[in-house]
């Protein structure tokens, strides 16, 4: 008789934002005049640049002629938009890659979901904690997490991110293999210095674990910090990187982004680079031509000053929000170098009873800290991914009630 993946029942019931969205949606249903503020899930705002709907029109054009029409692309992404990457997102940070280390794909989350199909069932798994969901869902799927008591997977080592240590984690106090870690920070909008990343990048290297680098918002970096964990010496041979068009070009609704896994990074003698490969070329066909066209629009003249200034305005919400939030009264991380801001719940309540509170009181919708691990109990997060009026109405309303 068939039988299921038993790991998959181990799954809450819901993926976090899954539950956000519903019970924003039944509140919704049930007070229909109600105008909601949906600051929870990361969804940008602001359209497509014209460079990139520009690129994106044509693209769809030469798909109407016989002549220039694409069938299957080219493995691991178009030759333009990896050439794109390495020219424009690393060459000037002092870092050289070939294009057979880029693999162009639909999402970061559907890379750092599939990523683990590369490594043993038993591999010791490390995440910050809170952190991004997907990153401890897809390991309870592969079995690696063990058991959930409430609050942890046996398996996984908790590295925790708090005020004490200004939620960049800690070095492992046990051996670890697998090593997720996210700067600019989703949930805590913290972000890593130099000398934070080499600490890692030598632990790396020393034990022979593997980085698990998620950059998808190091476009929000201003300066002065690492916007790859490539500026790091060694970190060719112990890390892989995700980045991601989603918030930087607000590819949310188009779908593309990419993976770097340098020729150095080997386990066992066996190159991860070509393992990736393997797997991609069985269960991947890559991002639509359409869809590649619009990205490599953004690493234009055009495109660039366009991208760069729908990140100001993100950034310039952000900030807002921290400012007004702090001259609120309430204590406040994040928000600069990053689009999350992370706040302490007032008067000790809960994560969640903040969320249902919030909404009730002021039609405002974030995300409950705990929903991304128990260091995030009595934490809540906001992005800057709304629009400028409905970020503006939020920080009033929840200044007007608290």
């Amino acid at each position: 008789m068939v039988k299921l993946n038993p790991n998959f029942a181990k799954l809450q019931a819901n993926y976090l934002f899954s539950t956000v969205r519903e019970r924003t949606n039944a509140y919704a249903a049930a007070h229909p005049d109600a105008k909601i503020i949906r600051l929870g899930i990361g969804d940008v705002t602001k359209p497509l640049a014209p460079a990139v709907i520009e690129a994106m029109h044509a693209a769809v054009e030469e798909m109407g002629h016989a002549e220039t029409f694409k069938g299957y692309g080219e493995d691991f992404g178009y030759s333009f938009l990896r050439s794109a990457i390495a020219d424009n997102d690393y060459a000037p940070l002092g870092i050289k890659l070939d294009i057979g280390e880029i693999f162009i794909s639909d999402g970061a989350k559907s890379d750092t979901g599939n990523i683990g199909e590369l490594f043993s069932e038993d591999c010791t798994v490390a995440v910050c904690d809170p952190v991004y969901p997907v990153y401890v869902d897809s390991n309870v799927m592969a079995g690696r997490a063990g058991d959930y008591d409430g609050e942890r997977w046996s398996r996984l080592v908790y590295m925790p991110c708090v005020e004490s240590n200004g939620f960049v984690p800690d070095l492992p106090e046990k051996p670890v293999d697998m090593i997720y870690l996210c700067f600019p920070n989703n949930p805590t909008g913290a972000h890593a210095t130099y000398d934070d990343l080499k600490r890692w990048v030598d632990y790396a290297l020393k034990t022979g674990a593997v980085i698990l680098y998620d950059a998808a918002y190091s476009c929000f970096i201003s300066e002065g910090l690492p916007r790859s964990i490539y500026e790091i010496e060694g970190a060719r041979g112990c890390a892989i990187e995700f980045k991601s068009f989603s918030k930087t070009a607000g590819f949310t609704g188009v779908r593309c982004a990419y993976t770097v896994i340098p020729q150095e990074l080997k386990v066992g003698g066996v190159s991860v680079n070509a393992m990736w490969r393997r797997r991609q070329n069985t269960k991947f066909n890559e991002a639509s031509y359409i869809s590649q066209r619009g990205a490599a629009a953004i690493y234009t003249e055009a495109g660039a000053a366009q991208v760069a200034e729908v990140i100001g305005y993100y950034k310039r919400n952000a900030l807002m929000l921290r400012d007004g939030l702090r001259s609120a009264g309430f204590t406040v991380y994040g928000g600069e170098n990053s689009p999350y801001i992370w706040m302490r719940t007032p008067d000790g309540m809960s994560s969640w009873d903040f969320f249902d509170t919030l909404l009730d009181r002021v039609q405002v919708v974030g995300t409950p800290g705990s929903g991304f691990g128990p260091s995030g109990e009595g934490f809540f997060r906001l992005t800057a991914f709304g629009t400028l009026e409905m970020s503006e109405q939020a920080l009033e309303r929840i200044r007007s009630a608290f």
